[in-house]
């Protein structure tokens, strides 16, 4: 079953609406210049929303891992996401999910790279996830991985994918990359940060049925 992930939840209606609809986790984006951003305190107002058994992750951009990890303690985060992580870093006890922004194959080799080193030292990331390559943004930009340079890739953790996903394109994303997940923002949303509940519902919908 592919799992799904609701990113950029800004408010606890929202939460609600991702977690009723069925999706497996929810991300809160602590990245300041993201329109989707929220601070410690509003994400504790969403996560008193949020049932048990749906995920909260937190995305962070260019923070210390110390930091992250002490976000993630003081709200009770399940996993944090890090674009453009240091290797060798460890967020236990928090499932670490460093994000990867790929544009061609020399991108799927940094991944390779980052991964091994990863396991070398100890802590193997608990899976990875891979965005579209936008220069100066971090997820949310509503462009595609190019999808059929992931068919087949795979560095022996599970893979999320994003970028670009909607209601209309998880099933071809799914069948051509086949990820362990996806992850949407953009594509389920009426404006930056708002969701829609009718392209949410029917995301997941699109997705489990692509899913195996």
């Amino acid at each position: 079953m592919v799992r799904i992930k609701i990113c950029g939840v800004t408010t606890p209606d929202d939460a609600r609406l991702a977690a009723e609809a069925g999706a497996d986790a929810i991300g809160l984006n602590f990245y300041p210049p993201s329109p989707r951003f929220v601070s410690p305190a509003q994400a504790a107002a969403i996560l008193r929303a949020l049932p048990p058994f749906t995920t909260p992750v937190g995305v962070f951009v260019g923070q210390p891992v110390r930091q992250v990890c002490a976000i993630a303690y003081q709200l009770g985060l399940r996993a944090v996401q890090t674009y453009d992580p240091p290797s060798g870093e460890d967020t236990f006890p928090f499932a670490h999910i460093p994000a990867f922004r790929v544009r061609e194959s020399a991108d799927l080799d940094a991944i390779r790279r980052f991964v091994t080193d990863a396991v070398q030292a100890n802590v193997r990331p608990g899976a990875i996830l891979i965005d579209a390559r936008v220069d100066g943004q971090y997820g949310g930009t509503g462009h595609t991985v190019p999808w059929p340079l992931l068919r087949g890739f795979d560095v022996g953790v599970p893979l999320i994918l994003a970028g670009g996903l909607t209601p209309e394109n998880v099933g071809e994303a799914i069948a051509t990359v086949r990820p362990w997940g996806v992850d949407v923002a953009s594509g389920v949303e009426r404006s930056a940060g708002v969701k829609d509940g009718e392209l949410v519902r029917r995301f997941i919908a699109q997705a489990r049925q692509a899913g195996p």
